[in-house]
């Protein structure tokens, strides 16, 4: 018979694709791992995985339907526990929740303590990602919970909006823009204009505002190359003077007087572009409970330039 043990290692060795990393995704040694897997093969008398090469693994087609049932059999017995944390306390589980990068550091600070005071038995773990990987996570019950921008949909996830959040563009103080009230979208693609890698939401969002600046055309040398990999990234480099960006608010909320004096907060001349930040789980995740105190502290712990919003109120 399979253990679950072995099961978890042959997902692991299937969604990695590597034995290495999918041993220290199991927090075991490589040759642990391998024997676990091959012990389960033995066991079904076939095989699982072809090695490619040392640690390169493909799946084998038979391979594919015992990785899929070991899934679903890992699923349910994730449900079983669930089910018997909700029948003792549903707030005395550790809650497993993802965040995008650009919310995560922002968000947590002001949120962990409120958290803490409504539900001070419930630990949280926290993995901060973008979202196509939170997305997978989530939809291999590695994570109960993700807080990400919309729109976001998936087969069997329930998504809930707890807050908008506007946009502000940050210039040097010395930069010929610093000088404006406000600034139309169109300016952004006339000047070194700093964004987040690709794969990250916010990037998206922002070219969305500019759809000139999507354009290569516009784009100068600075524009094509310093691409940050987070926003405090680009906030520094718009201190030192390399260009400017454009930052969720929340991010400028905590500004240290260092930086911030050298750095020009402007708002957008029209109505601000805005992004909604949402909660979204598994709708077969069995503590509803934990969902909710979770959307209350963010509700009730944003900077004051976000906006909450209530489950049905998109606005």
């Amino acid at each position: 018979m399979a253990s679950l043990t072995e099961l978890r290692y042959v997902v692991a060795v299937a969604r990695e694709r590597h034995f290495g990393r999918a041993a220290a995704r199991c927090f075991v040694s490589q040759p642990t791992l391998s024997v676990g897997v091959k012990r389960l093969e033995e066991a079904l008398g076939l095989q699982i995985f072809e090695r490619a090469s040392r640690s390169e693994v493909q799946i084998t087609p038979e391979g594919r339907e015992i990785v899929g049932q070991a899934e679903r059999v890992l699923d349910e017995m994730g449900r079983l526990e669930d089910l018997a944390h909700v029948r003792r306390d549903p707030l005395a589980a550790p809650l497993r929740v993802g965040l995008i990068h650009t919310v995560g550091p922002y968000l947590l600070p002001r949120l962990i303590r409120r958290l803490h005071e409504l539900a001070p038995k419930m630990p949280i773990e926290i993995t901060e990602g973008l979202t196509a990987d939170l997305a997978e996570r989530l939809e291999h019950g590695e994570l109960d919970v993700v807080v990400l921008s919309l729109p976001f949909e998936a087969p069997s996830v329930a998504v809930q909006p707890v807050y908008r959040e506007p946009f502000t563009v940050a210039v040097p103080v010395n930069h010929a823009l610093a000088g404006q009230a406000a600034i139309e979208p169109d300016q952004l693609a006339e000047h070194d204009l700093l964004l987040l890698g690709q794969g990250h939401c916010f990037r998206d969002q922002v070219l969305g505002v500019c759809p000139r600046c999507a354009d290569g055309r516009a784009f100068g040398r600075l524009q094509r190359t310093l691409e940050g990999g987070s926003l405090e990234t680009m906030r520094m480099m718009v201190a030192t003077g390399a260009g400017i960006t454009v930052l969720p608010c929340a991010s400028t909320a905590s500004d240290d007087e260092g930086t911030g004096a050298l750095i020009r907060y402007l708002p957008f001349a029209k109505a601000a572009p805005t992004r909604d930040i949402a909660l979204a789980w598994r709708e077969r995740f069995t503590r509803p409970q934990a969902i909710e105190v979770l959307a209350r502290s963010i509700r009730e712990t944003l900077p004051a330039c976000c906006q909450p919003l209530s489950p049905v109120s998109r606005g």
